[in-house]
């Protein structure tokens, strides 16, 4: 392994982890109804393919993809369609949901599949395995996988690079998918290198893991696989992908580029496993591990779920409440959101589901800017949070927009670190969709 490596800037939160390091992956109860959204990607949603009354079988596909950019949804639970509905996402936004009521018969849960070799399929035939079965980024962005594994004419990979920071506090699910499915995460890899032709292919994984940074090189010496493990200093958010490519590579993404202007791709290791289900055994992604954590929660851990089922079943599962919440964050404390309707689905993106109490949570009165730079120096991106808020804050868009607030990753390390308590983050958001917003006028 190489040294440990990191990127300029950054903050160092607690990191709750310990709530559900030492437990095992449990299998969450099958929802009684699943309730599952048409929009769990980033990209145009997917239409509707099924009607109330319908009946549908495990794994049928209830959303056809409505472009290149999109992504095929599936059912995870055989049943009949209840209803279509739309619901509010954790991110606010709403949805079209179709509502499954579960019966009848599972047709691969509990079953044996056959494994197919994928070494003998072409790099079309296994796009589109990946394409029809709705793979997205497990990391939280949701992108379409098939996209990402479509190299635009011109451009080559240099590196492939493995996202197996999982930097955000409580979060667990990534480690223990690398404890327990090393060999499919391997294989899905290898999946990708056979799409892409990288020259390097490099797992990014915080030191706080290195039970599965060792366990990950046996496995690549055990297999013979020109595959590095860089461990990386614990440090958030590292595993934010300008700031992986920084540590790993030292290079930096152009404002408003992409990262595969300097000849990288990122992956999460939740993706390379959906890869190796998908490809390897023509499987949909319907379920996907969620760590369930925080103060308020009775007894975390980390489930395997299926996709629809609520929030409140999740947590039920874990006991209930200890305590009451002040605070249910969908995704990690730093970059989640927070919803209040506990019969929120789990989605394709959802990793966590973090409750929290009131003295996890700094409520502090809003007082006006010291200019004390604090925020400066956390920036992983080199902005002046603090010229961007005031900016937005007399509605002075383009300006902030030369400032380069399309470069924010709203990791959100600027507000933690803030003694303003300054809503920075939310403003940044809100200035950003004004940009936007301009932009299609």
């Amino acid at each position: 392994m190489r040294s440990l490596a990191t990127f300029p800037r950054g903050i160092h939160p607690p990191g709750g982890k310990g709530l559900t390091e030492s437990k095992d992956i449990r299998t969450a109860a099958l929802p009684p109804v699943a309730v599952i959204p048409l929009s769990q990607h980033i990209g145009a949603p997917a239409e509707c393919l099924v009607k109330p009354g319908d009946t549908v079988q495990e794994e049928d596909i209830i959303g056809k993809a409505t472009g290149f950019v999109s992504a095929n949804i599936h059912t995870s639970v055989p049943g009949t369609v209840k209803e279509i509905k739309e619901i509010f996402l954790p991110n606010g936004m709403k949805s079209q949901a179709v509502a499954i009521e579960l019966s009848g018969e599972f047709s691969r849960l509990g079953k044996e599949t056959e494994k197919e070799d994928w070494k003998t399929m072409d790099n079309d035939v296994i796009r589109t395995r990946i394409s029809d079965n709705g793979i997205v980024g497990m990391g939280g962005a949701t992108f379409p996988t098939h996209v990402k594994m479509s190299l635009p004419e011109g451009k080559t990979c240099e590196y492939f690079i493995i996202n197996a920071v999982e930097c955000e506090p409580f979060l667990t699910s990534d480690h223990k998918l690398m404890l327990t499915q090393a060999d499919e995460i391997l294989e899905g890899i290898e999946i990708a290198r056979k799409l892409l032709s990288p020259e390097k292919i490099i797992i990014g994984i915080e030191a706080n893991k290195m039970d599965a940074a060792r366990l990950l090189e046996e496995k690549i010496k055990e297999k013979g696989l020109n595959i590095e493990v860089a461990p990386l200093k614990v440090k958030y958010p590292q595993g934010a992908e300008k700031s992986l490519i920084k540590a790993i590579t030292g290079r930096e993404v152009p404002s408003g580029k992409l990262p595969l202007e300097v000849g990288v791709i990122n992956a999460n290791v939740g993706t390379c496993f959906a890869i190796y289900e998908a490809v390897v055994y023509n499987k949909p992604l319907v379920e996907r591990l969620v760590t369930v954590s925080g103060s308020a929660i009775k007894n975390p851990g980390v489930f395997k779920v299926r996709v629809g089922t609520s929030i409140r079943e999740l947590i039920e599962e874990c006991g209930g409440f200890s305590e009451e919440p002040v605070k249910i964050i969908s995704g990690g404390p730093m970059m989640g959101f927070t919803f209040f309707d506990l019969d929120t689905p789990v989605t394709k993106g959802t990793s966590g589901v973090i409750a929290l109490t009131d003295r996890d949570i700094k409520k502090s009165k809003i007082t006006p800017c010291l200019s004390c730079g604090k925020c400066v120096a956390a920036c992983p991106m080199g902005l002046n949070p603090t010229k961007l808020y005031k900016f937005l804050d007399f509605e002075m868009v383009e300006d902030a927009s030369k400032e380069r607030l399309m470069d924010c990753v709203e990791c959100g390390s600027c507000a933690y670190v803030c003694p303003a308590h300054l809503p920075l983050v939310q403003m940044f958001r809100v200035g950003k969709g004004e940009i936007r917003k301009n932009a299609r006028k």
